[in-house]
C-alpha cells in the first residue's frame, strides 16, 4: 500500500516538469521467479522490476534492492513513453529512468571499472546490447547510458534536456531531435560522449577510487607465493649433503 501511495503521488521528472503519474497498475512479486513468469521473458535474470509502458503496469520484485527508487526507475519508464511515442533507443531510455530515479552512485562506481580506465568505451549500439548483458556488464553500462543522457542536456545551450524530450514529443525521430537541440549529428555525439567518458575515467582516476588497493592486494599476494616457493628452495638446499647415520643402539 505504501508502494501505491508513492506511485499515485505528483512528481517532478527531468525535461518533462511535474507530472501526476495518471492510472497504472502496480504488481508486487516476491522473488525472481514469480517476476520470471509474469514477465514472459521480457526482463533479465537478474532484473529487480519491469514496466510495460503499453499496458502502464510495473512488476517489482519484493526481494530486490531499495523498492521506493526501483519504482521511481520504473515510473520514469511511464511518463516518458506517455509523452514521447517516437522509437527511444534503449540506451537513452534506462539513462533517463537512471537519472530520474537519483542513481548517482552509478556514475562513481564508473571510477572503479578497470576497463573503461584503460579506454573501453562502448559505442551506443553496444551499449544497449550491455545493458542486458551479465549484472556485472549491466552496472557499468546503466552508469553510461545515464553519463549519455547527462551529456545530451550539458550540449544543449540551456543544459536541459527539456528541448530534446520537446522535438522527440513532437514527433521528431531521435536521431533529428539530437541534431536539432545539440547541432551534432548522432555520431558525432557518439564520438565526443566517447571522448568525454574516456577523459573522466583514467587509469588515474581509477587508482585514486580505490584501484591502487587492488594492486597493492595483487602484489601481496604474488611476494607471499614467491616467498613461499623461495623458503622452500632454501630449505632443499639446506638438505643436500646432510647424512643420517644409522642408530648403533636400534635392532
Amino acid at each position: 500500500m505504501a508502494l501505491a501511495e508513492e506511485a499515485d503521488r505528483p512528481a517532478d521528472w527531468p525535461g518533462l516538469g511535474r507530472r501526476a503519474p495518471g492510472p497504472l497498475t502496480l504488481i508486487v512479486v516476491p522473488d525472481r521467479k514469480r517476476l520470471d513468469s509474469l514477465a514472459r521473458g521480457r526482463a533479465p535474470r537478474w532484473g529487480a522490476a519491469l514496466a510495460v509502458p503499453a499496458t502502464r503496469t510495473i512488476m517489482l520484485r519484493a526481494d530486490a534492492g531499495d523498492l521506493r527508487r526501483t519504482l521511481r526507475h520504473e515510473l520514469a519508464h511511464l511518463q516518458l513513453h506517455q509523452r514521447i511515442r517516437v522509437r527511444l533507443p534503449l540506451w537513452f531510455d534506462e539513462g533517463y529512468a537512471a537519472w530520474a530515479a537519483g542513481e548517482w552512485e552509478r556514475l562513481g562506481g564508473l571510477e572503479l571499472n578497470l576497463a573503461l580506465a584503460r579506454g573501453a568505451v562502448p559505442d551506443l549500439r553496444t551499449l544497449d546490447a550491455v545493458l542486458r548483458a551479465s549484472p556485472q556488464a549491466a552496472d557499468a553500462g546503466y552508469a553510461l547510458a545515464m553519463s549519455a543522457v547527462l551529456e545530451l542536456a550539458r550540449r544543449n545551450p540551456t543544459g536541459r534536456l527539456d528541448p530534446l524530450l520537446g522535438r522527440l514529443e513532437a514527433g521528431d525521430p531521435f536521431d533529428r531531435a539530437v541534431r536539432a537541440t545539440t547541432g551534432l549529428t548522432l555520431d558525432q555525439f557518439e564520438d565526443g560522449w566517447r571522448r568525454a567518458v574516456r577523459t573522466r575515467y583514467t587509469v588515474i582516476t581509477w587508482l585514486v577510487a580505490g584501484g591502487v588497493w587492488a594492486v597493492i592486494g595483487v602484489g601481496l599476494v604474488a611476494l607471499g607465493r614467491w616467498r613461499r616457493r623461495d623458503i622452500r628452495a632454501r630449505r632443499a638446499a639446506l638438505d643436500q649433503g646432510w647424512v643420517v647415520p644409522d642408530d648403533p643402539d636400534a635392532a
